[in-house]
């Protein structure tokens, strides 16, 4: 039985050209896939491997210094290709040319319902799976030590152009199952799935055994894990939960019932610079240029690996990241507008009525990356608080985090946010003050100097 709506008031659905109508997944792969240690928070890696060397899909790529027992490992078989690294040396990603063949270390399969704890947070480490288990406060991996007070999944994705929700499921119901009932052996509370009334139809949730159900409404961030946590059962000092998304749990699931690593998942393709977009099904991690080949409206775009809010840039060459479920094409805003803030503007979206585009409300915009102007002093104009869905003051947050008072970040409720909840008030700014990394930079004080 689904708990009573929880109505998200406050937010915006930001209308991007390039929403893709739900189809069947096409089964896409490529040559080359990436593992990328800058995919995960808190990762300090250990590469493992050199190129040249022949690796199995679960082999182990990187270690994390910080918790050893934690492997990232490849997602596919075949040969370790190119090691890139940025400055200072840094590890951006290391490149592995599949063989195609798919061959796969077997863990051995688990039944959860004989499983001890320790023995199963110990495979998921061994097996590249647990990083797939993040928690709050602060949005990193989860530590396998600690006893969540809750568990939370998200069915949703309400960002700007995300994918069906139901397709995501859809013939996967005995997977998702088998996480949850693996996911009771870590926590003695309950276990949280969050639904959108309009988006998620199927009838697998109903049927679902373990679980706690909630129904939301509402415009973006309503898909957001903070948001949902926050309406249900906030996040106090000394407490954590861990959270994950629907996908995560059938990765989860398909490796108990095989013992092996599989990182396939479904994922969309859209935006306005695309001339057909689409759903396609690959592993994570996947080179997605040919995906792009012929389908380019034009060559200046930006590409991101996950939405246009709180994705990645990654190029043209780029790969899909270890947490996302789609790609986005949109216009890069490499152009200078003399006057462009006098302009009346039809064809640009604003949440103010600085444009008449407003006179227009059901029209689908063109977006780009241009900014349209500098940084600048924080305005006090009250546009945080009409697309920030908590009981929560953003502007004193993140001046709290700028001046590094841990006591006040504290009382302002840096435990119940991550980067990705401060997006849309990055979105709306008018002093184009980059929210998301100041709330970064607030999470990495906070673990720094409470660890």
């Amino acid at each position: 039985m689904i708990a009573k709506e929880i109505k998200i008031r406050r937010g915006l659905d930001i209308p991007l050209k390039g929403q893709v109508e739900t189809s069947d997944p096409v089964a896409y792969s490529s040559k080359l896939f990436a593992v990328q240690p800058t995919d995960f928070r808190m990762m300090k890696p250990r590469l493992m491997v050199k190129e040249g060397d022949i690796v199995q899909c679960g082999s182990p790529i990187v270690q994390n210094k910080l918790d050893e027992r934690m492997m990232i490992v490849s997602p596919v078989s075949g040969t370790v290709k190119t090691i890139v690294r940025g400055e200072k040396r840094k590890l951006l990603r290391i490149e592995i040319e599949s063989d195609g063949n798919q061959n796969c270390i077997d863990f051995g399969a688990i039944d959860p319902a004989s499983a001890k704890k320790e023995d199963l947070a110990e495979t998921l480490l061994k097996a590249g799976i647990w990083p797939f288990i993040r928690q709050r406060p602060y949005g990193v991996i989860a530590k396998p030590e600690d006893e969540p007070r809750e568990i939370f999944i998200t069915g949703f994705d309400s960002a700007p152009l995300a994918p069906d929700a139901d397709l995501i499921v859809d013939g996967k119901e005995k997977e998702i199952q088998t996480a949850i009932q693996a996911l009771q052996l870590f926590t003695e509370g309950k276990i949280h799935l969050s639904l959108h009334k309009e988006k998620n139809k199927s009838e697998i949730y109903s049927r679902l055994q373990g679980i706690e159900l909630h129904s939301f409404s509402g415009p973006h961030p309503a898909g957001n894990i903070g948001v949902q946590i926050h309406h249900i059962a906030p996040i106090n000092k000394g407490e954590v939960v861990w959270t994950l998304k629907l996908q995560d749990l059938i990765t989860i699931g398909t490796f108990l019932m095989t013992g092996k690593t599989d990182f396939t998942r479904r994922f969309v393709l859209a935006g306005s610079e695309l001339t057909e977009g689409g759903y396609f099904e690959a592993i994570a991690g996947v080179q997605f240029s040919d995906l792009l080949k012929e389908r380019l409206v034009q060559d200046n775009v930006r590409v991101i690996s996950g939405d246009v809010l709180t994705g990645n840039d990654a190029g043209k060459e780029g790969f899909l990241g270890f947490y996302h479920n789609m790609v986005s094409v949109i216009q890069q805003g490499d152009y200078y507008e003399f006057f462009g803030w006098a302009a009346p503007r039809f064809k640009k979206h604003s949440v103010s009525k600085a444009y008449f585009s407003w006179l227009m409300p059901k029209r689908k915009f063109k977006s780009d990356t241009n900014v349209h102007g500098g940084v600048r002093p924080f305005v006090m104009t009250g546009q945080y608080e009409k697309v920030f869905p908590f009981d929560i003051y953003p502007v004193q947050l993140l001046k709290s985090v700028l001046v590094e008072d841990i006591d006040l970040m504290e009382q302002l409720g840096i435990y119940e946010v991550a980067e990705e909840d401060f997006a849309l008030c990055e979105y709306v700014c008018t002093s184009k003050i980059e929210s998301q990394a100041i709330i970064r930079d607030g999470i990495d004080l906070m673990i720094k100097e409470l660890s």
